[in-house]
């Protein structure tokens, strides 16, 4: 199982994400870090364990508030041995540094402009985003496995930063069906006993974020896994 820290980004500080209620998220101060700089959070989550993956959320940028892009460049070129996945919202296709991977997710497309994703040739990472009431965004995508990419992540926004647990039953249905394929769990995973649930069902990676920074999947649990 590969553990991906999470940091989402709001007006230059990292948040704390809940249930997708992006209007609300404050910026984070925990037990992991009580600063929200993303250098300090990024270098508290190393402390923990030596991660060589990190999610980046730029939260205004996909809500079309602006965006961190200096920011997250700074953040990519102080660290050229990490591997950085980038989520901003709608995306193009550009020349990107060798350690940033584009993640897209279906909130930010249409059914008409899906087919865009053509043009990353395979190198991005699709986020399947949900919200209580079903997938959000381009609907279509659900059922154009011919547009995904090798790496998809499950993204159930009601579970983010809850005490719900992940949804094991969507997490089950895509790793049935598309067992070709890899599949991020991200939403609701709160201790070892949730990472264990989702590893049984074949998922092989997950986002986190709470779970670290309060301290209920340590460092020892980490090493042991």
């Amino acid at each position: 199982m590969k553990i991906i820290p999470v940091l989402d980004l709001k007006e230059g500080l990292v948040v704390h994400a809940k249930q997708g209620l992006r209007d609300i998220y404050q910026p984070i101060n925990s037990a992991l870090c009580p600063d929200p700089d993303i250098f300090k959070v990024l270098e508290a989550f190393l402390a923990v364990y030596p991660f060589d993956t990190f999610y980046i959320a730029d939260l205004n940028a996909i809500t079309s508030q602006g965006h961190h892009d200096d920011l997250i460049a700074r953040l990519i070129n102080q660290y050229p041995h990490l591997q950085f996945w980038v989520d901003k919202g709608y995306q193009r296709v550009t020349k990107y540094p060798c350690n940033y991977v584009p993640v897209l997710g279906s909130e930010c497309f249409n059914d008409s402009s899906i087919e865009e994703l053509k043009d990353f040739n395979g190198r991005f990472i699709l986020s399947l985003d949900y919200a209580e009431t079903g997938a959000l965004g381009a609907t279509s995508i659900q059922s154009r496995t011919d547009l995904w990419p090798d790496t998809l992540i499950v993204m159930t926004l009601s579970r983010v930063g809850s005490e719900l647990g992940p949804d094991l039953d969507k997490l089950k249905t895509f790793c049935k069906k598309y067992p070709k394929k890899h599949f991020v769990a991200a939403g609701g995973i709160r201790d070892m006993n949730d990472l264990d649930s989702v590893k049984k069902i074949g998922i092989q990676h997950a986002l986190l974020a709470s779970a670290l920074h309060s301290g209920a999947i340590s460092k020892t649990d980490i090493a042991n896994m």
